[in-house]
């Protein structure tokens, strides 16, 4: 582990002793195990130690060179000083990188306790009883071929000219099961599920199971489903994966480099149902892997950006901020170029619906548990997608597999269609959000 205190002391030292006044540097160093099983055999194990360091620095001239290091001893420290310095004299002229003015506030305060790994055979052990289990739950379940149980040790840190020293250590641990299916006459079905926890004594792994049973058996009586308009209710997975395609709209480096489906003057107008609001928070208590601060030492807090349907925030660096007079929200991610992306989205109910709606009611409604192909079919600048997905067909209350279908339409008319935003949330890896019901959509079933 980086002793940061250490390395600000003699990082400091350094850059006087090289005439350099501006500089801060963010580093992190993730130790991570991850195995992997196939029919009750080890089949792959990963343990690594990755370490990454940002160095920047600003000349007289107030432009700025980027390096990078996993060389952190005050050797290497002055090698990546001297090379930024070098490289700060081709930096770029125009809207030059800065310090965040947040770089030295308060973080907010989280209590975290970190957990101890444990051993690759203990790991090894957990994954295969997992594996045996789910495939003891029904005969038509051949193989749990994609399956994953880690876990990983991260600490972080921020620091610069100016005073600002952060660190931080989180751990969690994850556990992916997805199935396939094997029966005489029918095609293959599958059925998936995860659990996270900040450690391993905590990650509930028989309920991984247990969903990931349930869904594939849920699959195994198919059939296809004619092609039209239906009423659809997205899993919060599907919704969440769905807002993350089209991030851009929030993202305010997208926005400055006309990347985006929004401009700077798209805040404050109706872009969702009201019954939608949306904001994206690090420090929500759900978020195993929670941050306090971005790569440019911004705290992180909750950021509402859209409100009763209303878009109202995106997601700065210090420089879109800057740019956009705005503040940073602490979504920098720090590297030859600075880029913005969203920690952990939180989907609720805005407005009061007029009417509620039930599953178990429900009449030739689609439910979507899993959209598929996102990196090929969605144009985020268009707005459009199409998309295969994983659902059922769902009559007051009987539920029956899709054989094969494709869910189409366009994002911004997907968040006006909102009919129905339900209160229950489910956890995802990307954030919390309640099932959402859209009317309309275009549904095209095997022929």
């Amino acid at each position: 582990m980086i002793q940061v205190r250490e390395l600000a002391n003699y990082t400091g030292d350094i850059a006087r002793s090289l005439g350099i006044k501006k500089y801060d540097i963010y580093g992190s160093s993730i130790d991570s195990t991850n195995v992997q099983v196939d029919r009750g055999e080890p089949k792959q194990v990963k343990a690594s130690n990755r370490s990454s360091v940002i160095v920047r620095v600003w000349n007289e001239n107030d432009t700025v060179g980027v390096t990078s290091t996993t060389d952190v001893d005050p050797n290497g420290i002055k090698l990546a000083l001297k090379t930024a310095c070098e490289a700060s004299f081709f930096g770029v002229k125009e809207n030059i990188p800065d310090f965040s003015p947040e770089a030295t506030n308060p973080l907010p305060e989280v209590q975290y306790n970190k957990t101890s790994q444990i051993p690759v055979s203990e790991l090894i052990d957990k994954l295969l009883n997992a594996e045996k289990e789910l495939l003891e739950t029904h005969p038509a379940i051949e193989s749990v071929p994609y399956n994953s149980l880690s876990q990983q040790d991260i600490d972080r840190f921020y620091l610069n000219s100016e005073g600002a020293l952060r660190e931080e250590g989180r751990t969690y641990a994850m556990v992916y099961l997805y199935t396939k299916t094997e029966e005489a006459e029918k095609k293959p079905r599958s059925g998936g599920s995860f659990r996270m926890s900040q450690g391993m004594e905590a990650l509930a792994i028989a309920d991984c199971v247990k969903e990931a049973s349930e869904k594939t058996i849920s699959h195994l009586n198919y059939q296809k489903v004619p092609s039209g308009k239906y009423r659809v209710v997205f899993s919060a997975e599907a919704f969440l994966s769905l807002l993350g395609a089209f991030s851009n709209m929030v993202n305010a480096q997208n926005i400055l480099d006309k990347q985006s489906l929004c401009t700077p003057e798209s805040l404050g107008e109706a872009i969702a149902s009201p019954l939608l609001s949306l904001c994206d928070d690090a420090l929500h208590k759900d978020n195993v892997a929670a941050e306090t601060f971005d790569g440019e030492g911004t705290p992180t807090r909750r950021i509402p950006l859209i409100t009763e349907g209303i878009l109202t925030g995106f997601l700065h660096s210090a420089g879109t901020a800057k740019q956009m007079n705005a503040t940073p929200t602490g979504h920098a991610n720090l590297g030859a170029k600075i880029t913005v992306s969203p920690h952990f989205y939180h989907v609720f109910q805005g407005q009061s619906p007029e009417q509620e709606y039930k599953l178990e009611e429900a009449e030739n409604t689609i439910l979507i548990d899993e959209l598929n192909a996102l990196h090929a079919g969605v144009n985020s600048l268009q707005g459009s997608f199409s998309l295969p997905f994983d659902g059922w067909l769902m009559n007051k209350g009987d539920r029956v597999s899709i054989d094969a279908g494709t869910v189409a339409g366009d994002i911004r008319e997907v968040l006006k269609s909102i009919i129905y935003v339900e209160k229950e949330p489910e956890l995802t890896p990307s954030g919390v959000c309640p099932r959402i019901w859209v009317d309309g959509l275009s549904i095209t079933g095997e022929n």
